[in-house]
């Protein structure tokens, strides 16, 4: 191998095959471990600048060592303290050594745990919400190019009444929007444990400072402030309440939900040869098939967010098998649960924006697809039409009946195009709206307002949501797989 057993060991495809770096360093060691040394440090200031014997050498030299962690100790003391916070407590010790008493002084294990948890959930959302900003954004752009071009309806997945092409990604664009507001929402709602000791009593804090629950307050409140949150939980067990973490993954899962049907709708169109994902010039669609072009990026966006949905299952159960303060059973499903639903969503926005960026439309196509069923969907206004002209309603649809079941004969039992409009052009019973038929056929009169509403749509309901990642709208995706 070269030297290295990279190959040797299992790699999680989330993050050697697909994952952005920012989503990947966020759930990353060195985040994580850096972050537990930022926390250590902000409770020493804030326990120093509060009057306990903390001295500024000692924050300084906290300060110095924040990121030059020394891995390998590190899992060393792992190994021998079967305990990862006393192990890190341990190795920052090691090259602290003014600083060794008051490292994680009054704290527990979830001071840095869970704080750094909810650290990595919300610049989580930091990350994931300008990408489904831009997802809506060239979706929008979509929508608005194509918001007067027919198309066929479909319901049941069987021919109905026209829409747009436009009017249908808005439907897609309503279920982003409302997964937009249920990160935005979920983000916001996050608190910070702060300092709340095993049992959530923060009853060695009020120890330490000799029973003064004012200090206590200010020390919550400015650890808080330090990490960059305006509020924290007022109550906790030893652990933040499970459910938040079932709050965060259900808008993720939800948004997963979204993005398999974008992208199942859109495999059906590409089936029908109406619209296609981008293709590159060099890209192989199957090994023994050389003219396929296979929707594999919106195949590989359905792939993953039924993962990501499937993951729901584990904060969901997770939450409710708490025992009373806690129990330990919650940290090795959320080491996987909580990362892989970021990591997933991070990687479905960036393929679908790829494939909103380069959607091809082929107008010729659903022209074609129009013609054929517009025939049957039009014969109402060619009976109302000939009841304008003086005909009898009943006896135009008695006409169209008969007319309507031949041509269906035709298409089904031999193969045949729809011929009803030559059929009804040959009777004589016709005539007298012959001369109209082309302006009654017009598939524009068959798509009823749906112009309107996307330009409405967008107006009043999406480019709004967009406005606050303006600066952040230019990033283009290139997958590199």
């Amino acid at each position: 191998m070269e030297g290295s057993d990279e190959y040797m060991k299992y790699r999680s495809p989330l993050v050697s095959r697909y994952a952005s770096k920012e989503m990947a360093y966020n759930f990353s060691d060195r985040k994580k471990f850096t972050t537990w040394r930022k926390l250590w440090i902000y409770l020493a200031k804030a326990e120093k600048a509060l009057g306990l014997p903390i001295t500024d050498a000692q924050i300084v030299e906290m300060e110095s060592h924040e990121k030059d962690i020394d891995f390998a100790m590190a899992a060393e003391e792992e190994r021998k303290l079967r305990h990862d916070v006393m192990a890190h407590v341990h190795t920052f010790a090691h090259c602290c050594p003014a600083a060794a008493p008051i490292i994680h002084l009054g704290a527990t294990s979830c001071y840095v745990g869970d704080n750094t948890d909810l650290i990595m959930l919300r610049d989580g959302f930091d990350i994931l919400l300008p990408k489904l900003a831009r997802v809506i954004d060239r979706l929008s752009n979509f929508a608005e190019k194509y918001a007067d071009l027919p198309t066929l309806g479909f319901t049941h997945y069987q021919p109905a009444q026209l829409t747009t092409v436009g009017k249908r990604a808005c439907l897609w664009l309503q279920d982003l929007a409302m997964d937009m507001r249920n990160l935005q929402r979920a983000r916001d709602d996050l608190r910070f444990r702060g300092v709340k000791g095993t049992t959530g009593t923060q009853a060695s804090f009020l120890q330490l400072f000799q029973g003064e629950h004012d200090k206590v307050e200010d020390l919550d409140r400015m650890v808080t402030e330090m990490a960059g949150f305006k509020k924290a939980y007022l109550v906790t067990g030893q652990t933040y309440s499970r459910k938040v973490d079932v709050d965060c993954l259900s808008s993720l899962a939800s948004m997963g939900a979204t993005v398999h049907k974008i992208c199942t709708d859109i495999r059906l169109l590409a089936n029908l040869k109406e619209i296609e994902e981008p293709f590159e010039k060099e890209q192989i669609g199957s090994s023994a098939m050389p003219y396929k072009r296979n929707p594999m990026r919106a195949e590989r966006c359905c792939s993953l967010a039924r993962h990501l949905v499937a993951l729901l299952s584990d904060p969901l159960q997770t939450a409710s098998v708490q025992w009373l303060e806690r129990t330990l059973d919650d940290s090795a499903n959320r080491r996987i649960s909580l990362p892989e639903s970021f990591l997933t969503a991070d990687i479905i926005l960036s393929t679908l924006q790829n494939i909103t960026e380069g959607l091809v439309v082929y107008p010729k196509v659903i022209e074609r697809h129009i013609r054929h069923e517009l025939p049957f969907m039009a014969t109402e206004n060619i009976i109302m039409a000939m009841v304008k002209a003086g005909g009898n309603r009943q006896d135009c649809h008695e006409k169209i009946r008969v007319l309507s079941q031949e041509a269906a004969a035709v298409v089904k039992q031999e193969g045949g195009d729809n011929d009803l409009l030559a059929r009804v052009q040959r009777d004589p019973y016709f005539a007298p709206i012959l001369g109209h038929l082309d302006s009654i056929l017009d598939p524009k009169t068959f798509i009823g307002r749906a112009p309107q509403q996307v330009t409405r749509f967008l107006s009043e309901e999406v480019r709004p949501l967009l406005e606050p990642f303006m600066a952040k709208m230019d990033v283009k995706i290139e997958l590199e797989l």
